[in-house]
């Protein structure tokens, strides 16, 4: 695990000198560059996250955890890493106002995503009461 850690550093450390270096001469190139490395990484870590996953899937069932909220948990947890990683190209491209659009985007998707989970704990306190 530390040695994979320490390749993607690598990786990433020389995306962005190819990326810095780009960058004078072709900001369209040095942001295709950042993209890239972005998705190569991306991809890796879905990869080596897998079995993760499934692991503490497993965890949450013996737990007795409903299947709908551990499913509720993994997609909002991709949608914290992938807002988190369009508003960081957004911003390192200059684009501040859509950055701030998709940190709304994000914000928006995971109060939309929480509505069952406040639904059903509105349901506990009505029955408790």
């Amino acid at each position: 695990m530390v040695d994979n850690c320490f390749s993607v550093a690598v990786f990433c450390v020389a995306s962005a000198l190819l990326a810095v270096l780009l960058r004078q001469y072709s900001r369209e190139q040095a942001m295709m560059t950042a993209l890239g490395s972005c998705g190569a990484v991306l991809l890796a870590f879905a990869v080596m996250a897998e079995p993760m996953i499934a692991e503490i899937g497993g965890i949450f069932e013996q737990a007795g955890i409903s299947e709908g909220y551990i499913s509720l948990i993994f997609k909002a947890a991709a949608i914290c890493f992938v807002t988190q990683l369009t508003c960081e190209i957004c911003r390192d491209s200059g684009e501040n106002a859509i950055a701030s659009a998709a940190e709304l985007w994000g914000r928006g998707a995971m109060t939309f995503m929480s509505l069952p989970v406040v639904r059903a704990l509105v349901e506990l306190i009505t029955n408790i009461v």
